[in-house]
Order: C-alpha cells, then structure tokens, then sequence
C-alpha cells in the first residue's frame, strides 16, 4: 500500500504541480522494424525477416524526457544530436511530445541511433550507429550554456548517461555544483563505472549490474553488494542511492538505512526502458516534495507498466492512474471526487480501454433495491460512476424534510460498495450537465423510469452509448422505509417516493 495515497493521486492528476524538469545527457533515436520470420536465408545460415512495420521513438536520455513528458511534468532537453535525418525524426518527436529541445547539432557527427529487427516479441538483431570520436572543447562549453541557462526556471536536474560521451566528469561536476548552489536536486542514471563523476548529486539510480561494476562486487551476493554500496555514499556526498533490483523491485540505499520496495508483479515483454521511467518517477517526486520511500512504490508500479510493452515506450498518467485503481478501491476517501478529478479518473479509464457506466440518485436511505441496482449497472461497464444529489437539490425534488442522510454521509456509503468506482456530488436538479461532461458509454436508471424519460439518454445515444433500464425490487423503497419508522417513532413525512 501507499503512503500517503491521496495526495499521491491528486499528484498524478494536476500533472505533478506542472513542475519543469531539466534533462541532460545523451540522447538517441530508437528505429524498429518489425517482420515475421518465414525461411533460413540461401546465402548464409540467418533468418530472412520480412518487414512489415517501421517505427520510432526516442530513446536514451530523450525517452527519460518523454516519460516526464507522459506524466504531465513541463521538460526540457539537452545533448548532442548530428546534422542528419535522424535528428530531425528525433526532433519532431520531441516537440509533438511538447518537450522543449536544446540539442546542439554536432557537424560531422551521427545522431545516435539503435535499429531494432524483431519478430513477434523476439528481438533478432541490433545495429547501433553512434560517434566514432570524443566531441572539442567547444561542443562541451555549448552543452553547458545551454544547461546554465535553463537551470534557474526547474525544480529537478536528470543527468542520463547511456556512456556516449555527453557526461564526461567536468561536465557532470559543472551540472552538479551549479545545481547545488540554486539548491535543486539532482538525480543521475550512471553508466561509467566510477560513480566518482557524478560526487555531489542528490541521489544515483544504478541497477544492479552498473552497482556490481561500481563496487567490484558479485550480483550473486545481493546483501554484500548493497552494503558494499552504502559504504560509498558518505565519499560520494549523496543522500540515497535508488537501486533497480530487476524482477525483485526497488531498494533505497541511505547511509545508515535500508529499504526493499518489492516489484509489482506483471508479464514482462521487454525491459529497455524501464530504468528511465524509474528514474522519472523520482524524479518528479522529489521535486513535488513526496517521501523518496513513498516514490519509489509509485516508480515501481510504473516499471510494471512499461516492462508489459513492446520496445522503449515511456508511461503515460493515465496509464498510471488506471494502475493505482486497485489500491484507489481500498480507499473510499479516493472514490468521492470533485467534477475536474472524476474528468481526470475518466480519462485514465478510457485510456486503459474501459467502458464507463453512469447511474444517478439521491439514495437517501441506502436499501437492498439500491445495491442490486448497482451491481447490475456495473456489469454492463468496466467502471461505474454514481452522481448523486446534494443536499439542496434533494430538497428541491423530495421537500424540506429530506435528505434524511446528509450528502458528505450518502457519498461516503456508496463510495464504500466495491461495485461503485467514482461518486460525483451535483447541485442541478437533473444530472445532464455531469452526464454531458462524463459521456458515458452506458447510462442506467431503475425499472420506474422508461427509456424515453430517462434525463441525458438522447444525448447518450447520439454519440454512440446506450441507456439501460434495471428492474427495481419488489415492495423496497426510501419512502416505505421511511413510513415504517414513523409508525414506530416520532413521524416523519416523505414528500414523494425515492427513484435511484
């Protein structure tokens, strides 16, 4: 479970506050090709892998951005890229992305590019192009300005280095102590495998391979290799170390603690990437003020996503929204929003695919006729979302007397039934507008309305939903209910009977 869950959602939905984040390193265009594999070549013994589908995406530090980016952080990026084809792919992308570049154009040298042939999920073969030569002088003191220069408008630095040559030592220390003197943190993704480069950064997120070359340990002796790593952290002048543990999750290294953050369990196509969603989370965390224990279950929660993928695909916020959807049931605080966070919620379903059902009342006195309803409702959608009455307009429909259970009270009820995923509170006296803004794709009412009575149920239908009528229970109704207890208590009077 996670910490603090509440704020962690309403985090992912504002888009993390709209913080902007700085990456620096290198930065490369990922191809694919995709083909089956019919025949063993005639002229050696290869597969012959016929392409049927071409794609690109950004890869390195660009993918590490455009996970920042799919999560609703503002970013910017800077590296090398050459004067070719492969940099203008890599640019476009960035930009639709909305991601501001800064990549200094290298003369002479290719952008950095890795070709991907696979068939089905099997990768057959790799090609890499990438510079032949140590980039001057000159192209290093760019790379700098242009980091300088954006430094003062972010709340987090990444550096991500893939060991092509962008963060050399100087550059990494110059990044580093500029960053410390404006007091913003600074996150590395390491590949050199003296973590002496990058002294000074607020935190470093190896895996265990890249730890292993850091300290000459074995991968086979977990226990010795992490405290073999904490033992560094005092010379390294770091708070924590966030180190990937594969299929066993996350373990944050402090000098004098310890934390294991287990994986979440998914079917795993394809690891490339992941790492760089890690270190996105983190990163947007930190600069949000969240707990790094906390973070590091929210950015292992992610990795689950993008590992269950394809080839380097960064996460989107819905996709992580529709992931939090199971710890988001177990928390009915969670499940009674305001109309911009239901949006939100609504968007992330539909992104992972679900269909929406919506159902509104008053439910005044919750009964058994209610809960069948519910669940009925349920089963024609993936998600069910409740509007329900305020207190001033129940007055308006059912008189002054009711409701007899305050809104806050009603909410908190329905949100508690495992078959409601979302109640929304409305003042109208019809539900249109909320039904207008939700669009579901099934609206239900109960057996006393007809399909030509049913408020929103035109609307619903014109833009391809459908209404559905659920038959009520026999002799259960708010108002009998209501009437029993007058006949054995001080009267009450009901103004009119409760349809759901």
């Amino acid at each position: 479970m996670i910490p603090g869950l509440r704020e962690i959602v309403v985090l992912v939905e504002s888009g993390w506050n709209n913080v902007r984040v700085l990456v620096v390193g290198d930065v490369m265009l990922d191809k694919y090709v995709w083909g089956d594999v019919e025949r063993i070549s005639p002229e050696a013994p290869v597969p012959v892998v016929r392409a049927t589908v071409r794609d690109e995406k950004p890869g390195g530090a660009a993918n590490v951005a455009m996970n920042l980016a799919g999560l609703g952080a503002r970013v910017a990026l800077a590296g090398f890229v050459g004067d070719d084809q492969e940099q203008r792919s890599l640019q476009s992308l960035l930009a639709k992305a909305g991601i501001q570049p800064s990549l200094a154009i290298v003369s002479g040298l290719p952008t950095t590019t890795k070709l991907r042939i696979l068939s089905g999920h099997q990768q057959m073969m790799r090609l890499d192009m990438e510079p032949s030569h140590a980039f001057s002088d000159a192209d290093y003191q760019g790379l700098l300005d242009r980091t300088f220069a954006a430094l003062p408008d972010v709340s987090v630095v990444v550096l991500s280095d893939y060991a092509k040559g962008v963060l050399t030592e100087p550059v990494c220390q110059a990044i580093i102590q500029r960053a410390r003197e404006l007091n913003i943190p600074v996150l590395v993704d390491p590949k050199n495998r003296n973590f002496a480069r990058y002294r000074g950064a607020t935190a470093i997120c190896p895996n265990l391979k890249e730890l292993s070359a850091a300290t000459g340990e074995p991968v086979s002796g977990l226990d010795r290799l992490l405290t073999s790593a904490q033992a560094q952290l005092p010379s390294l002048q770091m708070e924590f170390m966030a180190v990937t543990l594969g299929e066993n999750g996350i373990a944050v290294l402090r000098p004098d603690s310890r934390l294991h953050a287990p994986a979440v369990a998914r079917q795993v196509y394809d690891v490339s990437g992941a790492g760089d969603t890690v270190i996105a989370v983190l990163a947007l965390a930190m600069a949000c003020g969240v707990a790094i224990e906390t973070a590091v279950r929210l950015a292992n929660i992610a990795a689950g996503i993008v590992v269950s993928k394809i080839g380097t695909v960064p996460i989107r916020r819905e996709e992580l929204l529709g992931a939090l959807s199971q710890e988001i049931a177990l928390h009915l605080d969670e499940k009674v929003l305001q109309r911009h966070r239901l949006l939100a919620r609504v968007t992330a379903w539909r992104a992972a695919g679900e269909r929406v059902v919506f159902t509104n009342g008053c439910f005044d006195i919750l009964h058994i006729g209610h809960i069948r309803l519910l669940e009925q409702a349920r089963r024609h959608g993936d998600r069910l979302i409740v509007g329900l009455n305020s207190d001033a307009s129940v007055r308006q429909l059912k008189g002054r007397l009711r409701p007899i259970v305050a809104a806050s009270e009603r909410a908190g009820i329905l949100a508690a039934l495992s078959s409601v995923d979302a109640v929304v509170i409305f003042d109208e006296s019809t539900p249109l507008e909320l039904i207008e803004a939700v669009r579901p794709e099934v609206l239900v009412k109960g057996g006393d309305y007809t399909q030509e009575s049913v408020v929103g149920a035109r609307e619903v239908r014109a833009w391809g939903g459908r209404v559905e009528i659920i038959p009520l229970v026999g002799g259960v109704s708010t108002t009998r209910l209501i009437a029993k207890s007058a006949a054995t208590s001080a009267p009450l009077t009901a103004t009119s009977a409760f349809s759901a």
